[in-house]
C-alpha cells in the first residue's frame, strides 16, 4: 500500500547541503520535509573510542559498493542526521579565488565554475557564522578576499604545534590557523579533546549539519524530519519537465511525497544513483540526464596520510588540527614544477588503534610508541574531472564506482616537499600511505553545474536544466574538486540556493493568493 503526503519542499539528505538548506528555509512559511535514510547518531561512550570507531566501524554504513573490476568495497559513508559531517574533522576553509577559474595542472585542466568567488563570498560569510568557524583573516597568503574577520578567533594550538609552526616559518613557509567549525565560543561546549577528527562528538560541540542546521530548523513548526526513510525514486510528471515528488520507503511501507520542489542532497554517489534509478520513458538514461553527464566526472581528491616520527621527542598534543600550510597550493613555489600541488593540514592525533588497519601485524605497543612520538598530516591534491571516472548501477541496481586517480605528478611532488619540510623540522622517520577508492569523504562532481545544458546537468543555482523544480545541493554540483575541504562551499551554495527558493516559494504563494482573490 502506498501512502500519500504533501510538502512544499522535500529535501533528500540532511548533510551539509540538505541540512543547511532546511535551516535556510525554516522561516519561509513553506512546509519542508527532510528525508534521512539514517537516524540520529546516538550519544554514547563509544563516540570517543578509537576501537569502536576504527576497528569495529561502529558508525560506518554497512553497505558495500562495487569497483570497476566488479569487486566489493566498504565506502566511507555514514547514514545519520547530519550525514558525514557527524564524523568529519570540521575543517571549513573557503575555496581560493583562483579555484573558480580555469587552471592548468600537471595532469590536465581544472575547469572554470559558472559562478565567481565574489558571488559566493557573502554566503561564505553566512556559512561561517552558522557553523562556528574559527580562523584568522590574512594569516594565509593564499586566502581569498574577505570583508571582515572570521566569526571567532583561531583555535589555540598546543605548545608542540606552535613550536612546529615556528620551525616551518624558519624554512620560509607560512603556516596559518586552519579554519575549523567548533563550539569553542565563550561558554561553548568544545573541550578540545583528542577525539574530534573522524569521531562523533558526544557533546555536540562539532560544527556539523545536525547540531548547527537540522536541530535549529526543526524548532520551526513548518519543518518535519523523517528518519530511517530511504528515498528510492524521484517522480516526474507525464511531460517530463517537472518533478512531482519522491517515493520513500519507511517503516516497511512505501510513501509517495508530493512536493512543489524536490531537492536531492544525498552525497555525490547516492544522489547520482537516485537520479539514475529514477529513469522514465522521457528520461531513459536517468532523470534530468539529457547531457549524459549524471554520474560522470566523479572526484574525491588524491589523499595521503603522512606520519612524521621523532623518537627523541614525544608529542603531547591533544587537539592537533590547528594549522594549515598552503605554500604549495598555487603554481610558483617550485620553479622545476610550474603547477599547483595542493594543501597540507594535520589529521586528528593518531592513536595506536587508528594505525592498526594500516599495520595489522605490528604489535600494539610499538604502534602506541610510534603514535605518541608522531605528528600526522593529510596531504591533499586536486583530483581532475574525467568522464570515465563515474558512478553507475549494475544489473542488480548496486552502485558501481569507476575511479582511477589522476594528477598524481602533483601529488607526488607535494609529498616530496612535505617530507623535506618535516625532515628539516627534525623528523627522521616518515611513513606515508595513499588513500584508495574506499576513502571518499570528499566525493564530488557527479552532477556538475554550468551554463551550457549540453556540458552540465545543473544551472548555476543547482537547478536541473531539464526539470524546472529539481535541485541538487551536495558536492555533486562541483565542476572541479580543488584541493581544500569542500564542506563550507557546499553550505555556502546551499544558502545561495535557499535565497532563490525563498523567492520562488514567495512568488508561488502570491500567485495562489491572487487566484483566490479573483475567484472570490
Amino acid at each position: 500500500m502506498t501512502r500519500s503526503h504533501f510538502a512544499d519542499v522535500v529535501i533528500v539528505g540532511t548533510g551539509m547541503g540538505g541540512g543547511t538548506l532546511a535551516w535556510a528555509l525554516r522561516d519561509s512559511g513553506a512546509r519542508i520535509l527532510l528525508v534521512e535514510r539514517g537516524d540520529f547518531l546516538p550519544g554514547e561512550p563509544q563516540n570517543w573510542s578509537a576501537e569502536a570507531v576504527f576497528i569495529e566501524n561502529r558508525y560506518k554504513a554497512k553497505e558495500q559498493w562495487r569497483d570497476a573490476s566488479g569487486g566489493w568495497f566498504s565506502p566511507g559513508v555514514h547514514y545519520f542526521v547530519g550525514g558525514n559531517t557527524k564524523v568529519y574533522g570540521a575543517a571549513l576553509p573557503r575555496l581560493r579565488d583562483a579555484d573558480f577559474g580555469e587552471m592548468q595542472h600537471a595532469g590536465g585542466i581544472s575547469p572554470a565554475w559558472p559562478i565567481s568567488y565574489a558571488e559566493l563570498a557573502p554566503h561564505y560569510d553566512r556559512a561561517e557564522r552558522l557553523y562556528w568557524v574559527h580562523g584568522e583573516a590574512g594569516a594565509d597568503p593564499t586566502d581569498p578576499p574577505r570583508t571582515g574577520p572570521f566569526p571567532y578567533p583561531p583555535m589555540p594550538a598546543d605548545p608542540y604545534m606552535e613550536e612546529l609552526a615556528e620551525r616551518f616559518r624558519q624554512q620560509g613557509l607560512h603556516p596559518s590557523p586552519l579554519p575549523v567549525g567548533l563550539d569553542y565560543r565563550p561558554g561553548g561546549r568544545c573541550i578540545r579533546c583528542g577525539t574530534c577528527d573522524a569521531f562523533p562528538c558526544r557533546v555536540l560541540a562539532k560544527g556539523d549539519a545536525d547540531a548547527c542546521a537540522v536541530r535549529p530548523a526543526l524548532e520551526s513548526p513548518n519543518v518535519e524530519l523523517w528518519t530511517n526513510a530511504l528515498a528510492t525514486r524521484v517522480i516526474a510528471d507525464g511531460r517530463g519537465d517537472q518533478v512531482t515528488g519522491v517515493e520513500v520507503r519507511r517503516g516497511g511501507e512505501t510513501h509517495r511525497v508530493e512536493a512543489g520542489f524536490v531537492v536531492v542532497a544525498a552525497g555525490a554517489v547516492n544522489s547520482a544513483a537516485l537520479l539514475l534509478r529514477s529513469a522514465t520513458g522521457r528520461h531513459p538514461n536517468g532523470l534530468g540526464n539529457s547531457s549524459g553527464l549524471i554520474g560522470r566526472n566523479y572526484m574525491v581528491h588524491t589523499n595521503s596520510v603522512l606520519v612524521a616520527i621523532d623518537p627523541r621527542r614525544p608529542n603531547t598534543t591533544v587537539f592537533q588540527k590547528s594549522v594549515s600550510i598552503n605554500d604549495f597550493y598555487h603554481a610558483g613555489f617550485d620553479p622545476e614544477f610550474p603547477f599547483p600541488m595542493g594543501n597540507l593540514q594535520p589529521v586528528g592525533k593518531l592513536q595506536s588503534a587508528m594505525m592498526r588497519g594500516a599495520a595489522p601485524h605490528v604489535p600494539s605497543r610499538a604502534l602506541g610508541i610510534a603514535a605518541s612520538h608522531s605528528v600526522d598530516w593529510w596531504v591533499m591534491s586536486e583530483d581532475l574531472p574525467d568522464p570515465a571516472n563515474r558512478v553507475t548501477l549494475d544489473a542488480g541496481g548496486d552502485i558501481v564506482v569507476h575511479w582511477r586517480p589522476n594528477n598524481l605528478a602533483a601529488h607526488d611532488r607535494l609529498m616530496r616537499h612535505a617530507k623535506t619540510m618535516l625532515r628539516r623540522a627534525g623528523y627522521p622517520i616518515l611513513l606515508d600511505q595513499r588513500m584508495g577508492i574506499a576513502t571518499n569523504s570528499h566525493q564530488c562532481g557527479t552532477i556538475r553545474f554550468g551554463d551550457d545544458p549540453a556540458a552540465s546537468v545543473l544551472d548555476s543555482l543547482c537547478r536541473a536544466h531539464d526539470l524546472d523544480n529539481l535541485f541538487i545541493v551536495d558536492a555533486s554540483f562541483f565542476p572541479s574538486s580543488t584541493a581544500v575541504n569542500p564542506a563550507l562551499t557546499i553550505a555556502a551554495q546551499a544558502l545561495r540556493v535557499g535565497d532563490h527558493l525563498r523567492e520562488r516559494l514567495g512568488a508561488a504563494a502570491r500567485a495562489v493568493a491572487t487566484r483566490g482573490a479573483v475567484e472570490a
